[in-house]
């Protein structure tokens, strides 16, 4: 498998440090709002990985962290007049909701900082021994950014351009602008522990260094994170790590790139800041999941309604060739007699340029085109009568629904009972376009009522009066059915 390293700025071929077994670290949310678009690509991207690997038979061990104490933190409880320990658990419980809604997996460990206050303080302690740190008067610690030779390396930052950028603020007594905090003094009302410089709290960057040796030991296989978290944090990381242990703190550093918000930037100031919840309001999680997916995770990923309208009828295509394939499967009588090795062997190309897609740098954008080949090679098949109808079809058929479910649960999507789910995505655009669906249904049984009684003319102006709202009418042997168009 290739991977592509931020470190190295190129794909690499994905060595673990001990064959078989994969060791992943990846920072999790600051627990002080709820999640947005941005947390949900990354949870979504690395969630992915961690599937595929396990599917490629690896042993992983997956840590993803909660940041539980920290200048946001503080600053949402003094608003919410909560503590600092309610507002963390009120944003975690809430990012569990969301990773539900989005099928994302538990991490195998889950540490929260304020639980590994002892382990931060001991780096810190280690770093200060080797003289890669430094305590003030005031009981602030920080650590020497120019002792690191190679600081910058990972972000492709050169540190006398980042001089140029820095200032030390007026309550600051560092040595260098460019050194950051490992330990922060006490100051009132906030929460604070103790420690050999007196009352604190760590650094946000210490706790995943501290966390991270603990867990997986260092080195480990994989970091990752947003693309946001390469400078500063991942850096801050890498170095007091690296000084700390005398050794390389990761061999492979993943970020996935940032989504924008119908062509722009997402932030608050500019109104368009979007959380997971806002959108699973209006649209199934499945669907923001698959559109995650159609791009590749390092590529910049534009969000808008009209993207996930456009996700979610691509996704009930792939539904309802499932659901066809498995109706058809449930027959009881085979005919015995022509082959369909044609089929066979588009489908077995269409697994490895699958296969193909996923090892190169897990590229989601192209496996996803492999899943449309297939939608349209069954289609294709489905539409033969003999195909149908004998053993030889039915164990091609088994072996696409087979190969869906395969992909489905790398990918994490199209896992869900066919039928149900096309009735949730009815329901939930009729909700997205204030359509009241019992007065659909009454309408399409009008219309069947006028249809038996061969009022025709009735029948059509119903459909007429549907088709306004975008809802197409099917009759079928199963009686009518009703869709969006």
């Amino acid at each position: 498998m290739l991977i592509y390293n931020t470190l190295k700025r190129r794909k690499e071929e994905f060595i673990p440090l001990h064959p078989g077994k994969v060791r992943m670290y990846v920072c999790g949310i600051t627990a002080y709002d709820y999640c947005h678009i941005g947390h949900a690509r990354s949870c979504v991207v690395f969630d992915v990985l961690v599937r595929y690997l396990r599917s490629q038979g690896y042993d992983v061990t997956f840590v993803r962290n909660f940041t539980d104490v920290d200048d946001k933190i503080i600053k949402r409880a003094q608003q919410e007049k909560l503590t600092e320990d309610e507002v963390a658990e009120k944003y975690i419980e809430a990012f569990y909701l969301d990773m539900d809604e989005l099928n994302v997996l538990k991490a195998d460990i889950e540490p929260r900082a304020t639980r590994h206050i002892p382990e931060m303080i001991q780096v810190t302690q280690v770093l200060l021994d080797k003289g890669y740190a430094y305590s003030t008067a005031a009981g602030d610690v920080y650590f020497r950014v120019r002792k690191m030779p190679h600081y910058g390396l990972l972000s492709a930052r050169n540190v006398e351009e980042l001089q140029s950028g820095s200032r030390i603020a007026p309550d600051e007594d560092k040595e260098d602008p460019l050194d950051f905090a490992l330990w922060k003094a006490a100051r009132p009302e906030e929460p604070s522990w103790e420690s050999p410089w007196g009352k604190g709290r760590p650094g946000w960057h210490l706790e995943c260094t501290a966390m991270s040796e603990k867990y997986l030991g260092i080195p480990f296989d994989i970091h990752g994170g947003g693309e946001d978290l390469t400078f500063p944090h991942h850096e801050n990381e890498k170095a007091q790590s690296e000084a700390a242990f005398g050794r390389e703190f990761v061999r492979y550093w993943i970020h996935n790139g940032f989504v924008r918000v119908d062509s722009e930037k997402m932030s608050k100031s500019l109104g368009n800041f979007i959380t997971i919840r806002d959108i699973i309001n209006s649209f199934h999680g499945e669907v923001l999941r698959f559109f995650l997916l159609t791009k590749h995770y390092r590529s910049p990923l534009d969000y808008s309604d009209g993207s996930l309208e456009e996700a979610e009828k691509a996704l009930k295509r792939i539904y309802w060739a499932k659901t066809a394939l498995q109706k058809e499967l449930q027959k009881e009588k085979w005919s015995k007699g022509q082959e369909f090795s044609e089929a066979d062997q588009e489908l077995n190309s269409l697994s490895q340029k699958w296969d193909d897609a996923m090892l190169d740098d897990m590229n989601t954008a192209e496996a996803v085109g492999y899943v449309f080949g297939l939608v349209r090679l069954a289609n294709r098949m489905l539409e033969n009568k003999v195909f149908r109808k004998s053993e030889a079809g039915r164990d091609v058929m088994q072996k696409m629904l087979d190969q869906l479910d395969k992909w489905g649960h790398s990918l994490g999507i199209f896992h869900r009972p066919g039928k149900e789910f096309l009735e949730e995505l009815k329901f939930m655009r009729c909700r997205r376009y204030d359509i009241d669906p019992e007065f659909v249904l009454k309408m399409v049984q009008k219309r069947q009522e006028a249809r038996n009684n061969k009022d025709f003319k009735a029948a059509d102006e119903i459909r007429h009066q549907l088709a306004e709202q975008g809802i197409e009418v099917m009759d079928t042997s199963e009686g009518p059915k009703w869709d969006f168009a």
